[in-house]
Order: C-alpha cells, then structure tokens, then sequence
C-alpha cells in the first residue's frame, strides 16, 4: 500500500473530494463579504453579556482599516495582534486583512523581550509594525521595548471590558503618555468614535500573505509562519465542509486564544459561515464556561485537552444538558485516550472528534470523520487535497503503514515559508513540497494517525525509541495520575542513552493512604505490567502542577530544565 494513492480518501465522509482549486483561488475578505451581506442582523459575537451583529462587526472593521490607511500604513505592513480572546481580536483581523496588512498574534503571556523579539522579527524587512494591546500590557511592556523597536509606529490600546456598556465606558489608559515617533491611539475614542464606517478596498490576491503566525519556538527562537489568503481559504473552506458547517446552523464556543493559529481558525471558520461565536477572554475560568454551555447550548465546543480536564474536574460540567452538542474538538497536544473516554461519557458517545495541524499548516491537516468512525486516539486521516507520507527520521525512506516515522505533509495548506528566515524554510519543506513536522505519527491501513512523539522528545534508552505520549497515555490510566509529562534525561553512566523520567501531577480526586513515595512505587509497578521494560519510568516526581504553554500544551521545554 502506498502513500501516493492516498488510500485513505475511500474513508471520508460520503459524498466528499478534493476542492477545485478554483474554489480556494480567493482571498477571506471576499469569503467574508459574502458572509457580511447575507445577514447583518445575525449576531456574530456574544462576549460577557453583549451581543455584537455581523452589521456593527462590519461597520467596525471598516473604521479601523480606514485608521491604517489614516497612519501610513500600506499593503504588505503589519498589524501585532497583543490581545486575549476579546471583541476588539475580531474587529483588527478582519480590519488589518481589508487595508491589505499582516496579521500576527502576539500573546498576551510575553515577555518584555519575547514582545521586542518579535516585533523587531516582523520588521526586519522594513515593514512597518502596529500592535494593538491592552491598557496595563502597554505600560509593563510596551513604553519599556518603544525605543527598541524602531519600525513601530503605532500602537492602539484597549480593555477587556470596553464593549461593555459602551457608551459610558471607554479605556482608562492615560493618553496623555506618549511614545516617541509613534502615534498612541484608544481603540473607542482614537478609532471607532472618530472613523468612517465607509471604505474604499484595497487590492488584494490569493497569493499575498495575510497572516505571519509564529510557532512556540520550541526547538531554538520563534519563527514566523508567512500563510497567504490561499493557504487560509483552502484551510476555512475543507474546515468547514469536512465538519458540515456550511451546511447545518451553529454557535461556536472555543476556548483557544486567537493569537494561537487553532484558535484563529476556528473563528474565521466561525465567521466563514455567519456563525455566532461566544468569546471566552479567560479559558481557566471554567465556571463562566459551564454557565454559558447552559445558558447559550453552543452546537460545537473546541479546545485543547487541558482545558477539557479542566472542565471534567469541575462538579458544573458533568450536570449540564449536551443533548444539542453536535461536535466537540480537541486539537493541539495530545489527549490521554483515558480521558477522552471519561470526555465522551458526559457530552455524548461518537462527538469527540481529534485532529491534527499546525502553525506552518494554516494549521489543519488530519481530521477525524464527522459522520464515520471516530477512532479515540488518532487525529484522524488527511484531508482535501493533501498528500501525507511517514518517513524515517534518520534515513528519509518512507516507511509502510503500520511503522512509526515523521509525518511529512503537502498540499496548498503549507506555508510559504518562514518570514525572512530562507535557511530555516529550506530544512523544514523539502524539494518535493513535504513539509516536514517533527512529529511522529503512525498510520493505519485505513488512513488514520496516531501521534506518538514530536521527534524531539523521543527518548533512546540503550537503542531502543521510547515514544513518549504513547507511555504518557498508558500511565495516565493510573487512578492517582491527574496530569503527567515524560521526559529523557542523559545517562551519566551511558553516553548517547537517556533515563525515562515522570513528572506526575496528583488525581486529587483520587483517594489513597498512601504516602508520595507509596505512590511513586504503586506507579512504577503499573508502568511495569503495561510498559515494555525500557519504556519503564526511572525516576518520578511529583509536582503541584504540570506547567503549560499559553495555549495549554504541557511545557516540556520548562521540565526539562529541572
């Protein structure tokens, strides 16, 4: 069985093929000016008690465009995106893509210097750069990096709450402070209070780049992602079919933040469709979570799989009605089959769907079927128009189905490349188009993947491949196991092997008189019975909290370090 005959597409949902390239021949400002001229009374945002229709949602990403073009700013420029999931996220995406700028997200979660970093990044091919920020992130951060970035411009503040009540409530940012050879605008008073709703386009094609989206820079400094209007309406459109949301009505609630490729995704599907979405500012405050599932019913939940942990650990999800639930997605890190399962018993048997993407991806690439088998444990198989191949990691040969390799992806999902970063781009997609993920992926003879390892935390242990998320989800079935990582950490008595070590973090559901290093030994004698031996944990430690990244995956990179 071969790879090129892309085998698996005789298990896609009936009645599905590749798109006509014609159909993502486009760009998401004329996708949405469809979706803007359908119904402008429908709501299209529902944020801490307002509702904001597709009509104002409109009006306001005209007014801001027409500030761009007021500052100077022109085709090709940037916009940093430096906020939580909020109105404002929305208003600037869609604002920044119609003057014919970038968007990159910008998390909130930074650093002083990870801000400068990649600000001065997307600038270093003499763009301009604006950042929209919150009141209190400009003050800690941004009047410390001003002088630093010399190519920013302009920079626009906000608050979380500022669409509330908006007539009596605008930023209480001080705009008296100013910034050298920069302008310093409030996002109500310097923008929509004093803008036209009235906007002239600008030219735009398919292949312009629309977003540069960095990854975790996990493996050395973040890179930038360069995503064209191409790459992104291939991605919305097979997103959007492949689910069946352009054919059912829905409410989306995620829990991603924008600034994360995923979380970005899922709101321009949301708005590919003239879905409302319920925007959630602080996805840890599980409790507002649960009480807008039982207040709005949301037809589709998305997020990562620390946060439905979360959820499952909170008393108010378990009791809610999921009876109008039709999907509810997991994405970005691998989710412990044990708790998928645990998952699916409260929201409903067959509505968990996994899949797979990323940044450099746009970011979907694998999904689980919507109407056929949901296989717990994979991320499904590729999808529209992709070609996916597992290879060894050492050698480059390709190897069968069945075999442990690096997934390698193509199709007119790739990024073009990493922004001004050639060297970077040449090691990552090969000279047949292969993007390269330096994830570790096994593939059925049906087509569906499951992920066994970023090809970074393989383990070796005298030889042999320990793969660590298949180890991670055998031991997480252990009652006293509430969240873990596994880890390799060099073998002082054997050069080039490493000793398996686990950081646990304790079910506190779980009831056990046993003291921490009872539970150390009743874990290490699981992992013995269910492990093979290499695979065997040498060392445990248990820790208050498995640390997570600002989306929710597990932070190795910290944890390997201690």
């Amino acid at each position: 069985m071969q790879y090129s005959d892309r085998f698996w597409k005789k298990n896609w949902d009936t009645g599905f093929d590749d798109l006509n390239p014609e159909e993502y021949d486009t760009t998401f400002v004329d996708m949405l000016s469809k979706t803007f001229g359908k119904a402008p009374d429908n709501p299209a945002i529902i944020y801490l008690g307002v509702t904001i229709t597709y009509g104002n949602l409109n009006k306001y990403a005209n007014q801001f465009a027409n500030m761009l073009i007021d500052q100077g700013f022109m085709k090709g420029d940037v916009v940093g995106i430096h906020l939580p999931n909020t109105p404002q996220y929305l208003i600037t995406l869609i604002g920044t893509l119609r003057a014919g700028c970038i968007v990159s997200g910008v998390s909130p979660l930074l650093s002083t210097d990870q801000i400068a970093y990649q600000l001065n990044d997307l600038s270093g091919t003499g763009k301009n750069v604006a950042l929209v920020t919150l009141d209190e992130l400009f003050a800690a951060h941004i009047t410390k990096i001003a002088s630093e970035v010399p190519k920013l411009k302009l920079v626009v503040t906000t608050n979380p709450t500022s669409f509330i009540s908006m007539a009596k409530q605008r930023s209480v940012s001080n705009q008296e402070r100013k910034l050298p050879n920069m302008s310093v605008l409030d996002y109500h008073r310097g923008v929509l209070d004093k803008y036209s709703s009235n906007f002239s386009s600008v030219e735009i094609k398919p292949d312009d780049i629309g977003w540069i989206q960095y990854t975790g820079g996990t493996t050395g400094a973040p890179k930038g992602a360069m995503i064209s209007h191409r790459n992104a309406s291939h991605n919305i459109i097979s997103t959007c079919r492949w689910m069946g949301w352009d054919r059912r009505p829905g409410m989306m609630l995620s829990g991603f933040p924008m600034f994360h490729i995923a979380g970005l995704t899922v709101c321009q599907c949301a708005l590919n469709v003239g879905w409302p979405q319920v925007v959630i500012p602080n996805p840890r405050d599980t409790d507002l979570i649960c009480n807008l599932i039982n207040a709005l019913q949301p037809t589709d939940l998305i997020n990562v799989p620390s946060l439905y942990q979360m959820l499952m650990a909170n008393s108010k999800f378990k009791e809610l009605d999921f009876s109008t639930l039709k999907i509810c997605i997991s994405a970005a890190s691998p989710f412990p089959k044990e708790s998928q399962i645990e998952l699916e018993k409260i929201i409903g048997q067959g509505k968990l769907l996994e899949l797979y993407g990323m940044t450099e991806t746009s970011p979907i690439s694998l999904m689980n079927p919507v109407e056929g088998p949901k296989k717990l444990g994979t991320v499904g198989m590729p999808i529209f128009n992709t070609e996916v191949k597992i290879v060894n990691p050492e050698s480059g040969e390709i190897t069968p189905p069945g075999e442990p390799g690096e997934i390698c992806i193509k199709g007119p999902m790739v990024m073009q490349g990493y922004f001004n970063k050639p060297e970077a781009t040449r090691k990552t997609i090969d000279d047949d188009g292969f993007l390269h993920t330096g994830d570790v992926g096994i593939m059925d003879d049906q087509g569906y993947v499951q992920i066994v390892d970023r090809t970074k935390d393989m383990i070796i242990v005298s030889g042999f491949k320990v793969f660590s998320s298949k180890v991670e989800d055998i031991i997480s079935q252990h009652p006293a196991v509430g969240s873990m990582a596994l880890v390799g950490n060099p073998n002082p008595n054997r050069p080039g092997s490493e000793i398996v070590k686990a950081y646990i973090q304790l079910d506190v559901t779980c009831m056990t008189d046993l003291e921490e290093a009872g539970i150390k030994d009743d874990i290490i004698n699981y992992a013995r019975e269910h492990c093979a031996p290499y695979e065997v944990p040498r060392e445990i430690e248990i820790i208050p909290e498995i640390p997570l990244t600002a989306v929710g995956k597990i932070n190795k990179k910290i944890l390997r370090v201690k």
